[in-house]
Order: C-alpha cells, then sequence, then structure tokens
C-alpha cells in the first residue's frame, strides 16, 4: 500500500509540473484535467508521509474543491437527477449527523454536573462571538446579501464533532468538550434560528418556525437514533421492550402515512404549523426505526459503528463539492474575501474564546478546550439548512469554503498545544 502510495505522490508531482505547462500554454482541457488528478494524487498518496497523515481529511475537502471549480456541471446533474435536490441535500446531512451521533453517548451527558461553569461558558461564547464576528465581517467586506446570511449562519451553528476531535489532539478538557459539543447541538433548533432572525433577517427572509423545524430535522433526528443505538446497548428488559413498543407504533404511523393519512391530514384544514409538527413528528418516529434497526444491524456488523465517521466524511465531501459548483460564478468573484473572512472568523473563535475562558476563571486545558468549542463550527449543518433554502450555491458557499480552513487551522492549534501541554498543577 505504501508502495502505491509514493507512485501516487510522483504522479502528482508530474501532475503539478504539467498542470504549469498548460497554464503557461493557455490549454485550458489539459489544465482541467492535471489539476483534478494532482489534487486526487497527492490527497490520497499523503498518507504515507507521516507528518501530513492527519490532514488527509482535510485534502479531500480540497480536492473536493478544486473538482467543483474545474468541472462544476459534473457536480450539479447527474442525468435527470439534481445533486441539489433539497430531499437529497437532507438525506445525505442526516447520515453525516447520524455518522457524529454514533461517537457520542447518553454518557456523555452526565458530565453536565461536573462541568457547568464551563458549558455555560462555552454556549454564551459560541452563540455570542461567532455570529457578531460574523456581521462585523459582512459591514467590513461588503458581501452580496445571500453570502453574507451564509457567513452569519455559518458562524450561528452548533459545533460539530471536529471540536472533539482537536481538543483530544490537544490533550486538553475532552469531557467538557463532549458536552459543549452536546449541549450546543441540542440548544442549536431555539438559538440559531433566533440569531438568524436577528442579525440576517434583513438579508434574506428567515422564518424562524421553519428553520427551527429544519435544523430539528437535519440535526436531533438522525443523532437520536444514534442516541437510541446507544440506549439499547445497554438497556434492560423493560426498556427494550418499551423501544419496541414504540418501534411498532412508529411502523404503523409511518406505513400509513403514503396510503392516505398525510392526504387526510392535509385536507383536514390543520394549520400550516400543525402539519409542520407532524411532520417533524413522523422524523422523529423515523429516527426510531432507524435506531432499532441500526442496533440489530450492529450485531451482525460489529465494525458498522467504526466505518460510519467515514460516511460522514464522504458526506461532507459532497457537500463541499456540489456547494462549490453551484457556487462557482460567486467563488470567482468573492472567493478570495471568503477565504480572509474564514481566517479571521476561525481565529476570533480561538482567541477570545480562550481569553474569555480565562476572564471568567476557567483553567488552562478548558479554556483550551473552549477556543476549540467556539472556533469550529458544523459546517454540514449550515450546508444543510442552505440547501433546505434552495440557496446552496449562496447562503451555502461560506460553509465550503470556510470548513477546510477550520480543519487546517484546528489541526495546527492542537498539534502546537499538545507540545505545549499543561501539567495539572499549572492550569489555574
Amino acid at each position: 500500500m505504501k508502495r502505491i502510495q509514493q507512485f501516487l505522490l510522483g504522479i502528482s508531482a508530474i501532475s503539478i509540473l504539467v498542470l504549469m505547462y498548460a497554464l503557461v500554454q493557455e490549454n485550458h482541457a489539459l489544465s482541467q484535467v492535471s489539476a483534478v488528478v494532482s489534487a486526487l494524487s497527492f490527497t490520497i498518496g499523503m498518507a504515507c508521509i507521516p507528518s501530513l497523515k492527519n490532514y488527509q481529511y482535510t485534502a479531500w475537502i480540497i480536492t473536493a474543491v478544486v473538482a467543483g471549480m474545474v468541472y462544476p456541471a459534473a457536480f450539479t446533474h447527474w442525468g435527470t437527477i439534481d445533486l441539489r435536490n433539497k430531499w437529497l441535500i437532507l438525506i445525505i446531512i442526516q447520515f453525516v449527523m447520524f455518522g457524529m451521533g454514533i461517537q457520542m453517548s447518553i454518557h456523555d451527558f452526565s458530565g453536565l454536573a461536573s462541568t457547568g461553569k464551563g458549558v455555560a461558558i462555552g454556549l454564551l461564547c459560541h452563540f455570542s462571538i461567532m455570529p457578531f464576528m460574523g456581521w462585523l465581517l459582512i459591514k467590513i467586506f461588503d458581501f452580496e446579501p445571500e453570502i453574507a446570511a451564509g457567513i452569519i449562519l455559518i458562524g450561528s451553528c452548533s459545533s460539530g464533532l471536529a471540536s472533539n476531535v482537536m481538543v483530544y489532539l490537544a490533550k486538553a478538557n475532552l469531557v467538557l468538550s463532549v458536552v459543549v459539543t452536546a449541549m450546543a447541538t441540542l440548544v442549536a433548533p431555539f438559538l440559531t434560528p433566533l440569531i438568524m432572525k436577528l442579525l440576517a433577517g434583513t438579508l434574506i427572509e428567515i422564518h424562524f418556525i421553519n428553520m427551527m423545524m429544519e435544523i430539528i430535522k437535519i440535526v436531533i433526528v438522525p443523532i437520536s437514533a444514534a442516541l437510541l443505538h446507544d440506549y439499547l446497548k445497554m438497556a434492560s428488559p423493560q426498556g427494550k421492550k418499551n423501544v419496541n413498543i414504540l418501534l411498532v407504533i412508529s411502523l404503523i404511523w409511518l406505513i400509513a402515512l403514503p396510503f392516505g393519512l398525510w392526504h387526510w391530514l392535509e385536507s383536514s384544514l390543520l394549520s400550516s404549523e400543525v402539519l409542520q409538527s407532524l411532520e417533524v413528528l413522523s422524523f422523529l418516529l423515523a429516527a426510531i426505526v432507524v435506531g432499532v434497526l441500526y442496533h440489530q444491524g450492529a450485531k451482525f456488523f460489529p465494525n458498522l459503528d467504526k466505518i460510519m465517521p467515514y460516511i460522514s466524511m464522504f458526506g461532507i465531501i459532497y457537500f463541499t463539492t456540489v456547494t462549490t459548483a453551484a457556487g462557482r460564478e460567486n467563488l470567482m468573484k468573492v472567493g478570495f474575501l471568503l477565504f480572509i473572512s474564514s481566517v479571521i472568523h476561525n481565529a476570533s473563535g480561538y482567541f477570545f474564546g480562550y481569553w474569555l475562558s480565562r476572564l471568567f476563571g476557567l483553567d488552562k486545558n478548558s479554556s483550551r478546550t473552549i477556543a476549540f468549542e467556539v472556533g469550529l463550527q458544523n459546517g454540514g449543518m449550515a450546508s444543510g439548512l442552505a440547501g433546505g433554502m434552495g440557496k446552496l450555491g449562496t447562503v451555502g458557499l461560506p460553509a465550503a469554503v470556510f470548513s477546510p480552513w477550520m480543519n487546517i487551522s484546528g489541526s495546527i492549534l492542537a498539534n502546537y498545544w499538545r507540545k505545549k501541554s499543561v501539567e495539572n498543577d499549572e492550569q489555574s
């Protein structure tokens, strides 16, 4: 395998030389092919270089951006299938979040009692610093309304699993990180639409209830299914019996929907809010079915839990590619400014997250943890919400630019802090 990776590194080097030649000769077709080949071969081959191995996922994200920029038509439609379809986006983002949820545990929430102060500080910083910095950046750089709204959107989203990984690499307070991520995820359905309404309501039309319901479907539903799988691992016989009763009820409801139940509900003069609630209820019942089926599948395939994070990674790469392809023209105009904004936005999260935590009395390791929790956002959630709005190429564009940089900067900072580890007696 290592020889293959080394061979691909060689292919990458040759492709870069070909790319330079094609650019000089203004050979557009050759430059396109060589750009994609060089990015793809280097991404696969870099695994044989120990110092670069931890950056391979980030390299895949960059490769996705290159492919989307070079061949946009190939990643917006496949035949008659619109890759930007909101239902396709929803399904894939749910897979991403389910994979994230598989790495969580009900036990994670038990740390709330011992980390309450840190969690409160983390949530306060996360849902204030990042939206405000996004708002400040759009005032400075004067982006067009939908792209500006996308910057505020990614700043208003909860943190994701990336923050937990970076905290683990940095040898910081992992328990605090996991609890903050879990709590940020739970409060996102309320806080994200509220912040968007306040800061981006003049840029695009924000329907508070619609966005709240969408976040529940995108985040809460798949994570609930994953946590049900975790619950069933240790559930008592009575607990499993209760879940089976819920499973039967869920199946009856879900099977009845396409056989006239939903049509009857729509024709019953119910308000749109009630119908939205019933739709979310249907998704939650589907989460019960998925959680139970996945739990049974995991019994037959013990490595299934280990595979799910890779499915999540694939989903994020999919979003990045499709978003880049859909927003190529906008990216050509404002890509550099978006990148500068991502660096400032991300660095502000690390800086203010750390120093405000220190100001509020947290120890150094906990402050490092809050820095990651504030500085790293859930790009998949932002992409999913943008896709649900039908604005993947504009509102979703900042997420495609911010996400790769967040992974790069997070890895660099985590490795730096790992080398500068804080001893227990020096934490205060």
